[in-house]
């Protein structure tokens, strides 16, 4: 059994009688000598949905659930849902997007590398790629000469995702993104 300080994003744990999918992991140390770690993590419930905040020592056992990992890709929104096809056998997996409105910010119709997490035989979710590749859509123009700092400024893309960027990127510049902190890699080729 692992211990709270291996949880990780994306790992499913059976807790209080759920199942849950840890969406963010915060990490506190605390300063007072022989004072447990502290692990604040934000679940999603796979069975309904709903959000769960739940506090952990380092040391406290948790219950792994095995997940097994289809690939996919996005194949269209339609009304409150969001379809996914399985690039295996085609079959077709549906998402409410009140569900997944941190994965829609970087889902687009040419993203590689989605993967859709299944317990015991049902879709559960959707886990992104360590980075994407997207096409910025507006961003402030950048003022030469002005500084010789890295300044950045913000840049938005078509799903609706803002991220700060160096101030020499342009729109319609490709850009790669690091899916987890939701920061500026590197251009794309």
């Amino acid at each position: 059994m692992p211990k709270a300080s291996d949880l990780k994003r994306g790992m499913a744990i059976e807790h209080n009688g759920k199942l849950l999918i840890a969406k963010e992991v915060e990490v506190s140390s605390p300063s007072a000598r022989g004072a447990a770690t502290l692990y604040k993590v934000r679940f999603a419930d796979i069975q309904t949905g709903l959000k769960v905040e739940d506090r952990f020592k380092g040391d406290d056992s948790l219950t792994e659930i095995e997940l097994v990992k289809r690939p996919a890709s996005f194949s269209y929104e339609e009304g409150d849902e969001v379809i996914f096809m399985d690039n295996e056998d085609y079959s077709q997996y549906h998402f409410n997007k009140q569900s997944m409105t941190d994965e829609l910010l970087f889902i687009h119709e040419a993203i590689e590398g989605l993967l859709v997490v299944m317990v015991d035989g049902s879709a559960v979710g959707v886990e992104l790629p360590q980075s994407v590749e997207m096409v910025i859509t507006d961003t402030p123009p950048s003022i030469k000469g002005a500084s010789a700092s890295a300044r950045t400024k913000p840049a938005e893309f078509a799903t609706g995702l803002i991220v700060q960027v160096p101030e020499y990127i342009a729109p319609g510049d490709k850009i790669r993104i690091n899916t987890a902190d939701k920061k500026f890699m590197s251009r794309a080729d």
